[in-house]
């Protein structure tokens, strides 16, 4: 017998849909899709197939990976929605059951599957080289076709990936045309290994380089600029021993320091440098840039724990107001002597999932966007993330938020750009609304100018779609570049 145990993250709105779907024109139920929009976004939500085998868990990174696009073109949207098949979710649609265990933990799965991958491609999809990639950061990525959303498999550049990890979150040059990523626990669960990586514009890893961290984290995001490649270690730390006692994979230690892994573009292990600081947390990586001397890097920085089913080392309660995440920026100089980097506060509000103008990636830019969960002396109801914000780095102009309305959610905005050659920040910012007392979603489409304005459109699902994590938008003159 089938059925789903009620748990916090996997019920009501957020209980799996197990729901592959195609829906040609999706209705337009405010304003006009514009006509000259020409692409595709592409995101990934975690969707569980089977009931977990192990509980307690860790809701959300756990579970399956659905990959799904918004396709525009003419002013018409159409969705579609896969599974990715990996490894394990065809083992276990074969079972007709989970046979994997506890978050990150092999050492709880079903021994029949012993050496099959543990990735679930759930974390982010995103295009390079021609191709579509589904990704996790403890595992290889996942190819897909970018057309049909089929999958295609498991991809190791070739044979090229010698690191059993690879990261959710590559930067894309847009200079050079290369990726850069990484792989952390890149020797296996718990290890303090990196291994850095940059592949040319065809997707051929062209430069490797292994460091090792000062202790075993998870390192979800990173920083890339023009000259330098930045690798955040946060205390949520990670220990085998944890693994073997069945405790959770990650867990918060308020006494490590933090510490930024700098090292140059293509650089070599020996040139690494380890700059401290005091106990925070951070995860994404809003955008870097560095003028060669001085690196700075916006990210939201909480002062504890984000995440409240990772516990405290200490036995100490989760505490939301601490976890909170205000948008900051931290300097470092590499022309100093200091073995420490500055941090200043840029916004009042509270959020997570930032993102910019792509184009703009590892270089100077203004214009920011984040899902918001705190807004000071905003009481209309709901909880987690319920506004978007616009920001501008500099603080030359106010922030802007959207609120969707009461009993709704957010998921990460994106910035789509009004044409190719449209300004930094010019354009569209496509976010994803629960509308929970409705059981269905919107993509709701805003002006990236006037984000606090009525928005462009708003474009009906007739299902709802759970909590996804990341995606991408990519042009159909990319598409076209990679069929023709």
């Amino acid at each position: 017998m089938t059925r789903f145990p009620q748990r916090d993250g996997a019920s009501a709105f957020e209980a799996p849909m197990r729901v592959e779907a195609d829906i040609a024109g999706l209705e337009v139920v405010q304003g006009e899709v514009p006509e000259h929009l020409s692409g595709t976004y592409y995101r990934v939500v975690t969707d569980r197939q089977w009931p977990p085998a192990v509980l307690p868990d860790v809701p959300t990174f756990n579970d399956d990976g659905m990959a799904m696009y918004f396709r525009f073109h003419g002013g018409r949207v159409d969705f579609r929605s896969r599974y990715v098949r990996t490894p394990r979710y065809e083992a276990e649609a074969k079972a007709g059951r989970a046979l994997f265990g506890a978050y990150r933990n092999p050492l709880t799965d079903d021994p029949s599957v012993a050496g099959i991958s543990r990735g679930l491609g759930n974390t982010n999809v995103f295009y390079h080289g021609g191709r579509l990639y589904a990704s996790k950061e403890d595992s290889a990525p996942i190819l897909l076709d970018p057309m049909t959303l089929e999958t295609i498999g498991e991809y190791t550049f070739e044979g090229t990936l010698t690191s059993q990890t690879c990261t959710a979150h590559p930067k894309m040059d847009p200079r050079t045309g290369e990726m850069v990523f990484f792989g952390y626990a890149a020797k296996g669960e718990t290890t303090p290994d990196i291994a850095y990586y940059e592949a040319d514009p065809d997707g051929r890893i062209v430069h490797e380089t292994w460091v090792r961290a000062p202790y075993s984290s998870m390192v979800h995001d990173w920083a890339v600029t023009q000259n330098f490649v930045v690798f955040p270690i946060i205390p949520m730390r990670s220990e085998y021993a944890w693994l073997q006692e069945r405790q959770p994979h990650f867990q918060w230690d308020p006494d490590r320091e933090v510490y930024l892994g700098v090292l140059p573009r293509k650089g070599g292990a020996d040139q690494v440098r380890w700059l401290r600081g005091s106990n925070r947390f951070a995860s994404h990586i809003l955008g870097a840039w560095d003028d060669g001397r001085r690196i700075h890097i916006e990210t939201p920085v909480g002062q504890s724990n984000f995440f409240p089913f990772f516990p405290d080392v200490t036995g100490a309660p989760y505490d939301p107001v601490r976890a909170r995440g205000h948008l900051s920026r931290w300097t470092v100089d590499m022309g100093s002597d200091s073995g420490t980097f500055t941090e200043e506060r840029l916004t009042d509000v509270a959020g997570e999932f930032p993102r910019m103008d792509d184009r703009f990636e590892t270089l100077p830019y203004r214009r920011g966007f984040l899902a918001l969960n705190h807004v000071p002396g905003d009481p209309r109801p709901g909880a987690g993330f319920r506004w978007i914000g616009a920001f501008d780095t500099t603080g030359a102009a106010p922030p802007q938020v959207f609120y969707p309305g009461d009993d709704c959610s957010v998921a990460e905005p994106l910035f789509v750009p009004g044409n190719d050659d449209a300004p930094e920040g010019h354009g569209y910012v496509f976010v994803v609304v629960g509308r929970h007392q409705e059981m269905r979603s919107d993509l709701v489409i805003l002006d990236a100018q006037r984000l606090d304005g009525p928005p462009v459109a708003t474009v009906a699902l007739p299902i709802r779609v759970r909590r996804g994590l990341h995606g991408n938008w990519v042009s159909s003159r990319e598409l076209a570049a990679r069929t023709a």
